[in-house]
């Protein structure tokens, strides 16, 4: 709407200068045609801007193995009234189903922020219990070791702090990376089992927080209080 006023009112202008003889018509034209670009870039550059959810800025865009990623959706886990953290979830195109985000190809990144602080043994527990109770038994085998190696990595932190990010981002032909604001402590998991059974906690059809399940698939839902893990 604002791009097709803006549009609208280059057009009216350049007219305006061209029947004033303030300039000839084809530099009136060229004027107006400049106008209409500006405008038209206008939803481009409001998309590229950072949103706040719950103090924390969720980029809408990102960048991972030189592909381009939007912003699928975001949400707040909150367990029992109490925010926990935010979740952002980042795929080359946008989808609405959890089958639809673990089949698409090409990098793919699930983001967590912290709104409070939290036992880094404690979560890392509850994600595995997530992803129990969302992943068949052949599946959860082959993530054993990804598991094992992401538990090692909370305990060796011990503390996740309000502000503090974990995320893990699925790479083609790489594999998982778990990073801890922003660095890698471990190598990648190159099981796609893991990643998938990763997500389920989230996405699975016993989500963690439905609510926060629908945000991440684009959906918009009222906010219900969970006691899940």
């Amino acid at each position: 709407m604002i791009a097709a006023q803006a549009t609208a009112n280059a057009l009216i202008q350049g007219r305006r200068i061209a029947r004033s003889g303030g300039a000839s018509r084809s530099a009136a034209a060229r004027l107006a045609l400049l106008a209409c670009l500006a405008a038209a870039s206008l939803p481009m550059a409001a998309l590229a801007q950072p949103t706040e959810l719950a103090g924390t800025k969720v980029e809408q865009s990102v960048q991972l193995a030189g592909t381009p990623l939007q912003l699928n959706g975001a949400g707040i886990r909150t367990r029992f009234f109490i925010k926990v953290y935010t979740a952002a979830l980042y795929t080359p195109t946008k989808v609405d189903t959890a089958e639809a985000v673990v089949s698409a190809p090409g990098p793919k990144r699930i983001l967590i922020t912290m709104l409070r602080d939290i036992d880094g043994n404690d979560l890392g527990k509850l994600f595995t219990q997530g992803m129990e109770r969302n992943t068949p038994r052949e599946d959860m085998s082959r993530s054993i070791s990804g598991i094992i190696r992401m538990g090692e990595l909370f305990a060796k932190r011990k503390r996740l702090k309000a502000g503090d990010t974990f995320s893990v981002d699925w790479v083609p032909g790489v594999g998982a990376q778990v990073l801890l604001n922003g660095h890698a402590e471990i190598e990648a998991i190159k099981e796609p089992e893991f990643f998938k059974a990763l997500l389920s906690i989230w996405l699975g059809k016993v989500p963690a927080d439905e609510d926060l399940k629908a945000a991440l698939l684009g959906r918009t839902v009222d906010k219900r209080p969970s006691s899940q893990p």
